[in-house]
This record gives C-alpha cells, sequence and structure tokens, in this order.
C-alpha cells in the first residue's frame, strides 16, 4: 500500500491590520501606530508545529522581516522555508510591471539575508495574478524565484482564474512553476478547500473530505494556507468595516487553531520547495 501523500502546509506572515480587505480603513503610512501581534502568533503557530513534526512554509512580508528579523531566524531554525509575500502586500492587479520587479527583488534580498535561505518561492497579495497579469511570472523568474503559488482557479470577487489548472503548471513561455492553492469540483465549479477564510467558513468535515479526495482521488498533494491573526480572536478591530469584510475576516476565529491541530493530526504535512521542486533544488 502506498504512504499518504505530503501535502504543503502554508502561513502567509501578514498582521491583522495589512489584509487587502481593510485597505480602504487602514492607511500604510499608519502601519507602525498599530499594536502588532504578528510575532506573538507566529511564534504560537511554530511551538505548534514543532509539537506535531511538522516543515511549513512561510510566505513573509518584507516589511514585517525587516522589523521581527529573530521571528524570521526562528523560523529557519525550526526547519522551515522562508519564501517571499511581497514587501507591504500590495496586490499584483495595481501595481505596473517594473513596480512590481522593484518590489519582488527588494523583498527577496532582504528575506535572504535575514534567513540565510535562497528565497524560491512567491506568493501574491491576496491570490492577485489574474489572467492580465501573466507578464508577473516572467518577471518573478527574472527576479531568481523557482515557484509562485499565486493563483486560484475559482470564481471570486476578489480574485481568481477559473479556467487555470487545479493543479502545478509551467505558465507559457515563463521559466517558473506556478502551484495554485487547492480546489476540489462540485457540481460543476472548484470549491476553495485550501485554507483560509474557506476553512473557518465550512465545517472541518468538508476540509477532510477535500482533501482526502485531492489525494485518492486526483493522486495530488494539495497546498493548505492560513494566515496568523486567523488564531487570534482577540485582536484590535478596526472601525468602519462594512458586513461582508466583519464577516469574511472574524468568522470562527476563536476555532481555527482547534481546527489546524486536527488537520495536523490527520494528513502528512511539508514544505512547498520539498513538495513540489526537484530534490536538489529544495532547501
Amino acid at each position: 500500500m502506498n504512504a499518504p501523500l505530503v501535502n504543503a502546509m502554508t502561513v502567509d506572515v501578514e498582521d491583522y491590520f495589512q489584509v487587502s480587505a481593510f485597505e480602504a480603513h487602514v492607511d500604510k503610512a499608519r502601519w507602525q501606530d498599530y499594536e502588532c501581534r504578528v510575532e506573538a502568533n507566529t511564534d504560537r503557530i511554530l511551538e505548534l508545529f514543532d509539537d506535531r513534526g511538522v516543515n511549513a512554509t512561510f510566505f513573509t512580508l518584507g516589511w514585517v522581516a525587516e522589523r521581527y528579523p529573530a521571528m524570521i531566524r526562528r523560523i529557519v531554525a525550526g526547519g522551515h522555508e522562508v519564501a517571499s509575500h511581497g514587501w507591504e502586500h500590495i496586490r499584483v492587479n495595481t501595481q505596473q510591471p517594473d513596480d512590481f520587479s522593484a518590489d519582488i527583488e527588494r523583498t527577496r534580498k532582504l528575506l535572504q539575508d535575514v534567513s540565510g535561505q535562497p528565497i524560491l518561492g512567491y506568493r501574491a497579495a491576496s491570490y492577485s495574478i489574474g489572467a492580465s497579469e501573466a507578464w508577473a511570472w516572467d518577471r518573478l523568474a527574472a527576479a531568481g524565484y523557482r515557484y509562485s503559488s499565486s493563483i486560484v482557479p475559482i470564481r471570486h470577487d476578489l480574485y481568481g482564474i477559473p479556467d487555470a489548472p487545479r493543479f502545478s503548471f509551467k505558465p507559457d513561455g515563463a521559466d517558473i512553476l506556478e502551484i495554485p492553492v487547492t480546489t476540489v469540483p462540485v457540481a460543476g465549479r472548484n470549491i476553495n478547500c485550501g485554507g483560509g477564510g474557506w476553512f473557518r467558513l465550512f465545517p472541518y468535515a468538508f476540509s477532510r473530505w477535500a482533501l482526502q479526495r485531492v489525494n485518492r482521488v486526483d493522486g495530488q498533494p494539495g497546498i493548505f494556507y492560513f494566515h496568523p491573526w486567523e488564531i487570534d480572536p482577540e485582536q484590535p478591530r478596526p472601525a468602519g468595516l462594512g458586513i461582508k469584510t466583519r464577516f469574511r475576516h472574524y468568522l470562527n476565529l476563536g476555532r481555527t487553531y482547534r481546527r489546524l491541530e486536527q488537520l495536523l493530526g490527520e494528513f502528512r504535512w511539508g514544505r512547498m520547495d520539498r513538495v513540489f521542486l526537484p530534490r536538489g533544488d529544495a532547501g
């Protein structure tokens, strides 16, 4: 009998006030005025991963790494991969190509300097590489990245390429591997089962069923992602948020940690580079 597949566990290292949904309410120029909780929440995640013997990939904002270099070194010391989430959570579909290149190069250099690791992976803020941003893959390859995990093949009001492949692929003409967040087909459309707000929205049984289906029926490793703020129900709440934003951001925060414990215990997990890149290329 074949051993269970190893799936990729990932963390998008950003603080609660840095999410795209808060852009209209939180001025980037005032980020330093907000209570930062990302370090304590990330340390709690590191303890959980250590307890469960899990190595993961931490897609980290340059803004965060610059302020918490010791946290980055703790991530590395735990056997995890550090990857890029861009400098300050700017969505790719709002950037010009040259600005994007400057952002990903600046972030990669800082993360390499702080972590002592080669930075091979990138994840766009809010999965914001869409059909109109295919140029981004060439820019990532030119900057030295080996893989991207920046799209979700679903229909969504904020992101998604519905007709993109569900599993890893080489974009046309680009020397980089794109690894979409995991989805499962239900009633003729793809449903996100790869984490984030979907993990908090659906009952845990759905996540278990979906990932088992991806592993056993599709024969593919899955990708799971979450944010440090998703295990922090006591986080401060900016004023003026709309009903939809409040629902998406705060739904079931108090249940996430326990669900993660269950998920880590029921599936095998590893780093993105070791799950998806050739053996000699991974750290």
